[in-house]
């Protein structure tokens, strides 16, 4: 009997025990631990994310590029909906049926248990309205966004649009959820990260009507959200509302540098379009009629188009040569004979021509012979192309330039291994690719890396990265001014003069100067006529001012613009003139500005 009372106890002890412990733990979760209590008001608790405001965006004057304005979005939670009068609904929305359908399918589709977004982007009209009705619709409530606004309506492409996260970009950063908001383009995506900010969670109590009770716990549960960070661009808006005034019904790009800091002081690329069309409700609609318009308003010509720099390239090749030691400020080269072959000129001028000379007149025989003597002066032509494409290169030409730019080409100066399978290790030479001596061939630029050589020459021989931002604000009342990289080319500064010279006397001494000339600013530029197969010649025009001290380097590229002097150097000038002067002096100034405002280029039938 002793060993069956022994186990006895012992069992009561281990089943004290076990009660024990059960009582412990129903303590510690009922009274103790608070997130189940927290699971059991799930049912009337809402959870709402707070979305920041994005950054604001200035231009280089303090002037407001860029700004937020009120929008909200309908929500539901699919397991909370009640039968509705649909009707009624979209009477109150002011929206299709088939719209609120379609909504209703995509959240069930995505959970019955969590909420998404039915309608996007209500106005805050809108939203007054439902506000008042919205206790009548069981699992529906609204969220406060914010949509950009754009006040000046200008630099589109520069600023870029907003748009709703895809699957991709949800995958790549935890941030984003679906329904969320991101830059697509221009700097809204190169500065992402700094324009968004930081989302916050605020919880709230809802009754059985779903309507606010207040916040939960006081809000101790709620995170605040971050603002975005504004930008401070290097844009004048001024001078980019001109160039687009002067742009107008032709397709094409301009772009405007400081010289000495690399800063972009207008970026435009034709035709182009209200960037308030891809803001709101219409923004999908409007996104279409831009996407299937032939002229291709989306395309940012200034940083992905590929263009022949025609002409305006034979100061970089005057420029090797100097610094190769082929040539001279005074090497002499006639248009006659021989050394016109196989490329002839298309001007008529003194010969033989000298370095200053050759680039006012454009001298095509000049410069294809000066090119062949810089492939010459090496054994083999594979070693005299790689120096002088080596020279190219330090220019920033044939790479991208600027991280600010997504999407950029880089343009093509071909290497060495091209011609190699195209015509044969050892089987070409410089005759073979001699339409690189006036700018033509495989050579292909972009106006940007265009702007950039005209930079490059106006500063002796060195570079800073082009950008489009000055400063980032870090917080309330502090600013974090961005440094950009300064690089040297390969040619020595002294051999710029003489180049610096004929591009002056292109502006005072040729045909160019009743387009391009201003009193009272030393001008030098460098025009450019490009081949066309297609219809009437591109005009292209590089330069720069004043002579000393530049203050603005500027390219021009005017698609079916006939030719340099036609329309890309008055639009070049007329800039030129407006960024040093604020105003336009003489009458013949402000008849050539109204022929620019007046020309089509997109018209076959108005005036060219």
């Amino acid at each position: 009997m002793d060993k069956f009372a022994r186990r006895k106890y012992i069992l009561g002890a281990i089943f004290v025990v076990i009660v024990l412990i059960f009582i412990i733990r129903l303590f510690t979760l009922q009274v103790l631990d608070s997130s189940y209590k927290q699971y059991a008001t799930q049912n009337v608790l809402r959870r709402v994310i707070n979305y920041p405001a994005r950054g604001l965006i200035y231009d280089r004057n303090g002037k407001l590029l860029v700004y937020n304005k009120a929008a909200y979005d309908l929500l539901v939670t699919p397991r909370e909906m009640a039968p509705f009068d649909t009707t009624q609904f979209c009477e109150i929305l002011k929206i299709e049926k088939a719209e609120l359908i379609d909504g209703l399918n995509k959240a069930k589709k995505y959970s019955r248990y969590k909420p998404s977004v039915v309608i996007k982007q209500l106005s805050p009209e809108g939203y007054a309205v439902l506000q008042e009705k919205l206790f009548k619709f069981p699992g529906f409530f609204v969220q406060s966004r914010t949509l950009r606004e754009y006040p000046q309506k200008i630099a589109a492409h520069m600023l870029g649009y907003v748009g709703e996260v895809d699957r991709s970009a949800i995958q790549k950063d935890k941030y984003y959820s679906q329904g969320d908001y991101i830059g697509v383009t221009g700097l809204e995506r190169a500065y992402e990260k700094e324009l968004r900010g930081r989302k916050g969670v605020n919880f709230f109590l809802v009754d059985v009507h779903n309507r606010l009770k207040g916040a939960y716990l006081e809000g101790l549960s709620d995170t605040v959200a971050v603002l975005g960070q504004n930008l401070v661009s290097t844009i004048d808006s001024e001078l980019q509302r001109y160039a687009e005034q002067l742009m107008q019904n032709k397709r094409g790009a301009v772009v405007a540098i400081e010289p000495k800091t690399g800063e972009i002081l207008s970026f435009y690329s034709g035709p182009s379009y209200d960037p308030n069309l891809l803001v709101g409700r219409e923004r999908s609609a409007n996104y279409q009629i831009l996407l299937r318009d032939t002229l291709k308003p989306l395309t940012n010509r200034a940083i992905s188009a590929a263009y022949s720099p025609g002409s305006t390239f034979k100061t970089l090749n005057a420029l090797i040569a100097l610094q190769e030691g082929v040539i001279s400020e005074y090497t002499a080269v006639t248009c006659n004979g021989t050394a016109s072959s196989p490329i002839r000129c298309t001007h008529f001028h003194e010969s033989p021509i000298a370095l200053k000379g050759a680039i006012r007149e454009s001298c095509n025989p000049y410069f294809w012979n000066t090119f062949r003597a810089t492939i010459q002066k090496y054994r083999k032509a594979e070693d005299g192309y790689n120096a002088w494409r080596s020279h190219v290169l330090s220019f920033g030409l044939g790479e991208p330039l600027g991280k600010e730019f997504l999407g950029q080409s880089s343009g093509n100066i071909p290497a060495s291994s091209y011609y190699d399978r195209y015509f044969g290790k050892n089987r070409w030479n410089a005759l073979t690719v001699r339409s690189l001596s006036i700018g033509q061939g495989e050579i292909i630029l972009t106006p940007l890396q265009m702007a950039n050589l005209a930079a490059t020459i106006a500063n002796r021989g060195y570079y800073i990265e082009p950008h489009l931002i000055r400063s980032v604000s870090e917080k309330e009342g502090e600013t974090h001014r961005l440094a950009f990289q300064r690089k040297n080319t390969t040619v020595a500064p002294e051999h710029f003069e003489s180049v610096i010279e004929g591009m002056q006397q292109v502006v005072d001494q040729t045909n160019t100067r009743y387009t391009a000339h201003v009193e009272g600013i030393e001008i030098c530029g460098k025009t450019g006529t490009i081949q066309n197969p297609h219809g009437s010649d591109h005009s292209a025009f590089i330069a720069f001012a004043p002579k000393d001290n530049p203050q603005i380097a500027i390219a021009v590229f005017v698609e079916f613009g006939v030719w340099g002097a036609r329309h890309a150097a008055p639009i070049a000038s007329l800039l030129i003139e407006k960024y040093l002067n604020d105003s336009i002096g003489s009458p013949s100034r402000k008849l050539l500005e109204q022929r620019m405002f007046d020309s089509n280029l997109l018209n076959p039938n108005q005036p060219k």
